[in-house]
């Protein structure tokens, strides 16, 4: 099946005039939010460069300190395990699966597990994945993948939600009544807690000195389903580790500011050990983590801590929604991660930007982030794998531009072009005239211009 690029689902998503702007509109709005919350804290920005230095210090000694979390974790308790790719991570969670004999689990939120497609993984082998994150689960109804990290169905209206839950748990028809379809989900999602001896959860922070990790929630669906279970097994990024339990004071400030504007998560969840009877299992994985870390452009990207603060400002993303970047991260910043997993396949995301810098001064950890993005652009257009008109394009651009006299020529004539034949530009052949009113062209240059005002 051939997969849509970035251009080609954004003009499908913006045809839906109406939709574009409330999407825009919403996301704006808890950008905003961010802000007001921010600037209730007088060290926001010494709190943003102390993250991004522990960020730094840890992926300098990430080994030292991968070491460390394995031997306190397994000091508690917990059982260990090390994937070193997706594939590795599936089989792993399977297994643990396998040996309780289990057909149904409960997952809370987690991005590790899309970027592994693990639902699929299981499901293809009979078992019942249930998401219990309500946004999960409403975009698991609808078998989509989520749109945003943080807010996985915001590419919905209430109307579609309502629409999804008749469809899937029997609600009146037309009923779209936030408060009445999220206690439909409630009831819905109880029985599944109660039924799951096996639950899988994220991992925000580990924290290496205690062997410890952190998981954030608003709707305490990652802690009902770690409680109820037998089995907790808990996925995470090795990026994802912390040196010290003081450190969580840091990032646990930044994570819900700059997310969604609310001061701190409703539930912000420490596990260190399993409880008498149930097993705990940690996965840390791998998956093209290691080789990010080995390009010197690109290895501040592993600081992220999945805010997705960037998604909210980015211009791109806001009008173009998060399922035209075809990628299970989205935005900005999954535009820097996904060429780490493949190149070819992701060649368009890094052109998906205006390159403004909005993401790079929004992130909380300060990811240099529209830098990153032109890193990639030069490293994938060496390798030639940009698009072959994109390319001719480029190189008689170059051309032109380094020829004075045919740049200043090509000047006078576009301008006549638009002048005389406008029809020649504004037309559904011109990508710009779709979205756009073409601007008038200026009667001179600036060279033009400058030559009959100088003095």
């Amino acid at each position: 099946m051939h997969m849509l690029s970035h251009a080609e689902a954004s003009e499908k998503f913006i045809a839906n005039q109406e939709r574009t702007d409330w999407h825009d509109d919403t996301l704006w709005f808890v950008r905003a939010k961010r802000d007001k919350a921010s600037k209730l804290l007088p060290e926001w920005e010494a709190l943003r460069e102390q993250a991004s230095q522990i960020k730094e210090h840890m992926l300098s000694n990430l080994p030292q300190y991968l070491l460390e979390f394995e031997a306190n974790a397994q000091a508690n308790g917990v059982q260990v395990h090390w994937a070193k790719d997706a594939h590795e991570h599936n089989e792993i969670v399977y297994s643990i699966i396998q040996k309780h004999g289990d057909k149904a689990l409960v997952k809370s939120k987690s991005m590790l597990t899309e970027e592994c497609h693990l639902n699929a993984y299981l499901e293809q082998r009979g078992i019942d994945v249930v998401d219990t994150d309500l946004g999960e689960r409403i975009v698991q109804f609808r078998k989509e993948v989520p749109s945003h990290i943080v807010l996985p169905a915001i590419h919905l209206k209430k109307e579609d939600v309502g629409e999804t839950f008749h469809q899937h748990l029997g609600t009146p028809k037309g009923n779209k009544d936030p408060q009445f379809l999220t206690e439909a989900a409630r009831i819905h999602l109880r029985e599944k807690f109660l039924e799951a001896k096996v639950a899988i959860t994220g991992v925000n922070f580990a924290v290496a000195e205690t062997g410890e990790f952190v998981v954030c929630t608003n709707e305490g669906n990652a802690d009902m389903g770690a409680h109820l279970s037998d089995v907790h097994i808990a996925c995470m990024g090795i990026e994802k580790i912390i040196p010290k339990r003081q450190d969580l004071g840091v990032f646990l400030r930044l994570l819900a500011r700059s997310a969604t504007g609310q001061l701190i998560t409703t539930y912000s969840s420490h596990f260190a050990k399993p409880r008498a009877g149930q097993e705990m299992h940690i996965v840390l994985v791998d998956n093209g983590r290691s080789r990010q870390l080995a390009r010197d452009e690109f290895r501040n990207s592993l600081k992220c801590i999945r805010c997705a603060a960037c998604f909210n400002t980015c211009p791109v993303y806001r009008r173009s929604g998060g399922h035209s970047y075809h990628q299970p991260v989205a935005g900005p910043i999954g535009s820097i991660l996904a060429p780490n997993f493949d190149k070819k396949a992701n060649v368009d995301l890094p052109f998906a930007s205006t390159l403004c810098g909005s993401c790079s001064n929004v992130c909380p950890v300060k990811i240099n982030i529209h830098e990153q993005l032109w890193f990639w652009r030069q490293d994938l257009m060496k390798e030639g794998l940009a698009p072959a008109g994109k390319v001719l394009g480029m190189k008689f651009m170059a051309w032109m531009m380094a020829n004075p006299t045919i740049f200043r020529m090509a000047g006078g004539m576009g301008r006549k072009v638009m002048n005389w034949f406008p029809f020649l530009v504004n037309n559904g052949l011109n990508p710009w005239y779709k979205q756009r009113e073409m601007p008038a062209p200026p009667k001179q240059s600036f060279q033009e211009w400058y030559k009959s005002n100088r003095l």
